[in-house]
């Protein structure tokens, strides 16, 4: 599906639009700039610039991210071996520019992690780090972790360790560049294995039953001091490089596992209640999930252009619940599953916007190397849950918020005006409903008789930018 865009003219919702988005980092809290201590030791960590003995900066490294990024966590090589694939995963090294204990630790535990915002991110550590020194930027050399993961010819990993070494990226791709250069046969190797290692992981997916929602994505954008709102569907190349992290996320859980000391991303399995109200809802949209059929397997087979497929998908919604951070110190727990995965899994792929992944690196690595876990990453294992539960609320509230004001600035030269929408679902005696243009999603009366993936018609009749608030009234035939 091409990208469905959305602008904010610059004239007269923006500067009213700028004030409400400022008015929520204030009433949120937020934090604006970093004291000058965090500053000034970070500049300190970044000048040392320390690189590790082991160097593997002749293996030709590449990233692929968002078009602009300048924080690069990850970094890949890909090969054929004998036996399938050899998948080399580099991640920035934050845990050598961050002193523990230290102000820039200090100030990383407070905030979690990376907040985006659409008029600026709130990053998790300084940008002398986390877009300079620790950034795995192509030509020059960085100190990564660099797991080291061996495919056999279906994509099943066979083994996964994981060392400190020099490295240097050559090149940094965006997701189009790449999914262009994959397509049309221009990719070099390491690039062009991603397609048959991202399909491969993608089959080991199915077999275990994994699932994803596979929705658009929508989000708050500025483009030329404009903002806009964009709902689109993600790229295959993205879904590939996605499969990576799985891949390595799963690989450091198993190897925490095996040694009863880490911390987990967990996610309970839906309920048989919650389970059976969403078949009888996909039943009631005209897309029955029948019996069989992994829920996996059937939210992959959904079309989210067709309106009813939005629908479905915004009723599976409440299969994926009750994400979290188990913390382990000599006893496993007793579910470490994240449902979703259908395995357990554990964050360490994204150090430079995620406080967590700094331990699940520092940890499996010397569990790799049969060290001893350093003493600090042991000593606070059991605060990272409550530090990322709280920064994971706040950054929902961030997004909630700032996708509400943007949606009440597309529609305050719309009160008045009839737009048609599609029922996503019916819910508290009214219905989330998908507008056609703008591409916004909010909540209105309840027609009569409607159900989810029927097709309104609805005035706006009020857009607070201040608050974010909307409302609308049914248009009776």
């Amino acid at each position: 599906m091409p990208d469905r865009r959305t602008r904010v003219a610059p004239s007269p919702a923006a500067a009213p639009l700028a004030a409400s988005l400022a008015a929520l980092r204030r009433e949120l809290r937020l934090p604006e700039g970093f004291p000058p201590e965090v500053e000034a030791e970070a500049a300190a960590a970044a000048g040392r610039r320390p690189l590790p003995d082991t160097d593997l900066t002749a293996v030709p490294f590449l990233t692929i991210d968002p078009a602009g990024s300048t924080d690069l966590d990850q970094a890949l090589h890909l090969e054929r071996t004998s036996h399938g694939y050899r998948v080399r995963y580099a991640i920035a090294d934050v845990p050598a520019f961050v002193a523990p204990s230290g102000a820039v630790d200090a100030e990383a535990r407070r905030r979690g992690q990376t907040l985006y915002a659409p008029d600026g991110r709130i990053p998790l550590h300084p940008d002398v780090i986390g877009d300079g020194a620790a950034s795995l930027l192509p030509g020059v050399d960085r100190s990564a972790f660099v797991w080291d993961l061996r495919l056999d010819a279906d994509g099943h990993e066979t083994d996964a360790t994981v060392l400190r070494a020099r490295i240097r990226s050559r090149r940094q791709w965006d997701y189009a560049e790449a999914q262009a250069a994959i397509d049309d046969g221009t990719a070099p190797d390491e690039l062009r294995l991603l397609r048959e290692v991202g399909e491969a992981r993608i089959a080991c997916e199915r077999e275990r039953g994994g699932a994803s929602l596979n929705a658009p994505e929508e989000e708050v954008v500025v483009h030329d001091g404009v903002y806009a709102l964009e709902r689109r569907t993600v790229l295959p190349v993205e879904s590939w490089n996605a499969q990576l992290s799985l891949l390595t996320g799963m690989a450091a859980a198993r190897i925490m596992l095996d040694a009863r000391i880490g911390i987990l991303r967990t996610m309970p399995a839906p309920d048989e209640a919650a389970m059976r109200a969403f078949r009888i809802q996909t039943v009631a949209l005209g897309l029955p999930w029948r019996e069989g059929t992994p829920y996996g397997e059937y939210l992959r087979t959904l079309d989210a252009d067709h309106p009813r497929a939005a629908a479905v998908l915004q009723a599976a919604t409440a299969l994926f619940r009750g994400a979290g951070y188990v913390a382990m110190d000599g006893e496993a727990p007793s579910d470490p599953v994240q449902s979703a995965i259908a395995a357990p899994y554990a964050h360490v792929t994204a150090p430079l916007r995620r406080l967590v992944d700094r331990w699940g690196l520092v940890i499996c690595e010397a569990l790799c190397a049969g060290a001893e876990v350093p003493g600090w990453a042991r000593s606070s294992l059991a605060d990272l849950p409550a530090i990322m539960g709280n920064s994971s609320r706040l950054a929902s509230q961030v997004v909630a918020g700032a996708l509400d004001r943007v949606e009440a600035a597309l529609l305050s030269s719309r009160i008045g005006s009839v737009v048609d929408a599609t029922v996503l679902a019916v819910r508290n005696g009214g219905v989330l409903v998908q507008l056609d243009d703008p591409a916004v999603t909010a909540s209105a009366p309840r027609p009569d008789g409607v159900q989810p993936g029927d097709r309104v018609r609805l005035t706006v009749t009020a857009a607070d930018i201040a608050t974010g608030r909307v409302s609308f009234e049914p248009v009776t035939e």
